[in-house]
């Protein structure tokens, strides 16, 4: 390791700079994707005086974690392999070794459970020293006790086997790392601190049970309503976190209120959320991968459509909108009426084309529902006929064409074995059906109580042959592995024409920003944080394919019409729009890069470092 990096972006040469998060190696939700996309940007400037730091999972670290082997931790002299050496000889169970994502930055993993036994003492520590409260059935919560105990142990002995050489900054990400902070602060450790809530946990459960959460924020009593949705230990971990940090910091405009309001500090700092853009030298190579994965969407809505009806696919528009299933916050609830009312719309306009609008979510299921399956089977025994037959009549074409005088095209029909014609009618009328296509993919656990069922049944908007709009809800992540698409989600993002995200309640939003960096047109909120910041940072937006919808302070009538005139306008676009629609968005994707925005963690970091 450099002492001193000699990096042309090298930043607080004499600092280091350890990055907390649940989510190092252990992919739960958001913050993973925030802290893998921003490595390669931040390891110009910090090299190997940047690490990262978080709980060891081994069945979630395997396919991602390479651990250093003993000998090759005892020939590193850095200041992260001294500080595992020391606690791993007082007994520590702690690994560090290299994170293998783009940047392949230094990780270190310390399991939490070796303190299982201690776990008593480390709660009632936690009580009289910072009054945060542990209940004895939460498994969370105790992972996150004994993962804070552990973390801060690593912490002190790194900033103080350094102490007259390095500054040590140590930056956490949400509640379950932030833990660590008040007993830093007690213990005096010489190590500046940075907090970063990406989501208030009360504002998240407030969001969702209150439809005026925006209008009473500031009357919220926290202890109450955290007591109320049962969370307290995790809310007093979260407020102990940000009024311990030296800097404390979240990720858009729109939770500084919420910070104001539910945890009683006005962030220092705004450390808005970027990707890694993987850019393309030449714009038609994006399109091509647009066509080269509408084309696997198309083939999945032939076996799911064309079984009972047909229409035209050069015509028809894929809409999608993906991200936890939260039914109010994500603005699922909005998207369908704004979609009802599009469907109505279409039908009384005339106008051809339809729309297919893929809701992506996670949801309990029993299984992928066979008559699915079994109807993209049976399509593709069509599809193997249709080639058997193309292959035999193609070959006898041929040799009538060298032999015949006669330049007319012969009778193809004559041309095909009756084997091969009645495979070909017994295919299509095994297939072939009078029921409608189904709104959803799997077999819901409960699908008496779901809410995106209940709306498109009270709507009757059911993939009726009349519907413009027709449903699709996949209530599973979208991967390689799946047998309806066989690709993964950023391949499916791609083949899509626009992603749909008009949300109620979204710190930052990572699926409007996932499309844009993909070339794909989105439709955001200014409730979300991306959309606000596109709202102040980005001039002419819409005309780079980035919609907001407004929701701040306008009725959901309102606001659903303002989505239905956004989807109106980009149905009617013909395909020489789209294509430059999407050639605005790809050119405009760089705003978001990190190498842009590391910009706002490097002013955060200073500040820290003129604070102790």
């Amino acid at each position: 390791m450099q002492t001193h990096s000699s990096a042309p972006d090298a930043l607080f040469p004499d600092s280091l700079l350890i990055e907390v998060a649940w989510e190092v190696c252990n992919q739960v939700g958001g913050i993973y994707t925030v802290i893998r996309s921003k490595v390669p940007a931040t390891m110009p400037a910090w090299g190997g005086r940047y690490c990262l730091l978080g709980p060891y999972f081994p069945q979630q670290a395997q396919g991602e974690f390479e651990a250093y082997d003993e000998e090759q931790l005892a020939g590193m002299n850095d200041p992260y392999a001294q500080a595992v050496r020391t606690l791993r000889s007082q007994g520590m169970d702690i690994c560090i070794g290299v994170w293998l994502v783009t940047g392949r930055p230094r990780a270190v993993l310390i399991n939490p459970f070796q303190v299982y036994d201690r776990l008593a003492t480390l709660k009632s520590d936690l009580w009289r020293d910072h009054q945060i409260p542990a209940p004895d059935n939460d498994d969370l919560l105790h992972q996150v006790i004994a993962f804070g105990h552990l973390a801060q142990q690593f912490i002190e002995t790194v900033a103080r086997q350094t102490v007259d050489q390095w500054k040590v900054i140590a930056h956490f990400h949400e509640w379950m790392t932030g833990v660590a902070i008040p007993e830093l602060r007690r213990r005096q450790v010489p190590a500046h601190l940075l907090f970063t809530t990406h989501a208030t946990l009360l504002g998240r459960y407030l969001a969702m049970n209150d439809p005026n959460f925006y209008d009473n924020l500031m009357l919220v009593d926290w202890r109450a309503q955290a007591r109320h949705f049962n969370i307290e230990p995790a809310v007093s971990m979260e407020r102990a976190a940000a009024h311990g940090s030296h800097v404390f910091t979240t990720v858009s405009e729109l939770t500084v209120r919420e910070c104001i309001y539910l945890l009683d500090r006005i962030p220092d700092a705004v450390l808005p959320n970027g990707l890694n853009i993987e850019r393309f030298v030449a714009l038609h190579e994006f399109q091509n991968l647009h066509k080269l994965y509408k084309d696997k969407i198309h083939e999945f809505v032939m076996a799911h459509f064309f079984q009972s009806y047909s229409f035209d696919l050069d015509q028809t528009i894929y809409l999608f909108t993906s991200g936890r299933y939260e039914y109010h916050n994500k603005g699922f609830d909005l998207t369908l009426e704004a979609l009802a009312r599009l469907n109505h719309r279409l039908q009384q306009s005339g106008l051809e084309g339809q729309v297919v609008m893929f809701f992506i979510t996670k949801r309990p299921y029993t299984s992928i529902n066979p008559l699915v399956l079994q109807s993209r089977a049976q399509l593709e025994e069509v599809r193997q006929t249709c080639r058997a037959i193309e292959e035999q009549v193609g070959e006898r074409l041929f040799y009538a064409a060298a032999a015949s005088h006669d330049h007319r095209l012969p009778d193809l029909d004559s041309m095909v074995d009756d084997y091969w014609k009645l495979r070909y009618r017994r295919g299509l009328q095994s297939w072939k059906t009078s029921q409608l296509p189904s709104v959803i993919t799997h077999n819901l656990v409960n699908d008496q109580d779901d809410d995106i069922l209940n709306f498109v049944r009270r709507a009757n908007l059911i993939n009726h042959r009349h519907d413009r709009v027709k449903i699709v809800y996949h209530p599973d992540f979208v991967s390689t592995t799946s047998p309806l698409f066989g690709m993964d989600y950023g391949q499916f993002v791609r083949g899509c024409h626009l992603g749909v995200f008009p949300s109620y309640y979204e710190p930052w939003g990572y699926t409007p920003l996932e499309c844009v960096a993909r070339g794909v047109p989105a439709v955001t909120s200014d409730l979300s944080g991306f959309g606000d910041y596109v709202q102040k940072n980005v001039p002419d937006h819409e005309e780079k394919g980035i919609f907001v919808v407004r929701r701040q302070e306008r009725s959901f009538d309102q606001a659903a019409e303002e989505l239905t005139e956004m989807l109106w306008n980009f149905v009617l676009l013909n395909r020489r729009e789209r294509i430059t629609q999407r050639n605005r968005v790809e050119s405009s994707a760089d705003i978001f890069d990190w190498k842009n925005l590391r910009v706002y963690y490097d002013r955060a970091y200073a500040l820290a470092l003129e604070r102790q």
